[in-house]
């Protein structure tokens, strides 16, 4: 697996998916090792493209730092930028899902006239001071008030969060709870790093101030949220393409939070179309 060095001499781990041009996905979690990702419904053939795919530090085969506050949001938003330099890019191509989205759009606000693109899927926004009111939460919680699993996971949707109330809630962030749905949901505790995952907002940027950043941005931001997830959804993720000169807001229809899982080929045509329209 090859690696590069970070700004403070850490070598961290990446992959490589196909060939082409090279894409950088950032993952989330946060902390959560890029494994989850799988190949993004087979996103590297449809795209013709290299899928550059770090494991932030402490997941996968990148090592955990003696630091904690390595963990935090912006600190991670510094190994993206050795990841550009590593690769030899003067510019990239960038998806970010979820809590990688969050590191996406802090990288946009310090770099952005090093991003060609930027594909934000399933995005954390509240770096940008978005976020839902309560009774935005509730409605879209009760989206799913059909599904036979409501009732348990409902339940643990509102307990405090702990493995196995993230477990018992997982229904929430699929569009359908298949058996695909469900390996990939069985597979997050043991892909996720706690102390990665508490410190990731150990250090918390000005959420005004980056907002007013990311709006200088030139470069096309497309927004791809599914049309079930809890958060961002189709509202807020309209709201965040909103932010950019050039954004715009892809719904996939019938997805959640994992749009590959639930759909890999609308998933991968979607994002092809978001890297080219």
């Amino acid at each position: 697996m090859p690696t590069h060095s970070s700004y403070d001499g850490t070598e961290l781990a990446y992959r490589v998916e196909g060939s082409g041009d090279p894409l950088v996905v950032w993952p989330g979690g946060p902390a959560r090792d890029a494994a989850y990702l799988g190949d993004l419904g087979g996103l590297a053939r449809a795209a013709h493209r290299s899928l550059i795919i770090p494991d932030p530090r402490g997941t996968g085969a990148s090592p955990c730092p003696a630091d904690p506050t390595a963990y935090a949001a912006p600190r991670l938003v510094d190994d993206l930028e050795a990841l550009r330099e590593h690769l030899g890019l003067e510019q990239m191509d960038l998806v970010g899902h979820s809590a990688g989205g969050s590191v996406s759009l802090l990288y946009a606000a310090r770099h952005r006239e090093r991003l060609s693109r930027l594909v934000l899927v399933a995005p954390g926004s509240a770096v940008v001071a978005l976020d839902m009111t309560d009774e935005e939460w509730e409605a879209r919680v009760a989206l799913r008030t059909g599904e036979v699993w409501f009732p348990t996971a409902k339940v643990a949707l509102d307990a405090d969060s702990t493995p196995a109330t993230r477990q018992a809630m997982s229904p929430f962030l699929y569009g359908a709870w298949t058996d695909a749905a469900r390996l990939h949901a069985a597979a997050d505790g043991e892909q996720r790093n706690p102390d990665g995952t508490k410190a990731f907002w150990a250090e918390r940027p000005d959420a005004e101030q980056t907002r007013r950043d990311v709006s200088k941005m030139t470069a096309p931001v497309r927004v791809v949220v599914g049309e079930l997830d809890l958060m961002p959804g189709p509202e807020l993720g309209a709201e965040l393409a909103g932010l950019f000169p050039d954004g715009r807001c892809v719904v996939q229809r019938g997805a959640g939070h994992f749009p590959w899982v639930d759909d890999p080929e609308l998933f991968a045509r979607l994002v092809v179309e978001a890297l080219e329209d």
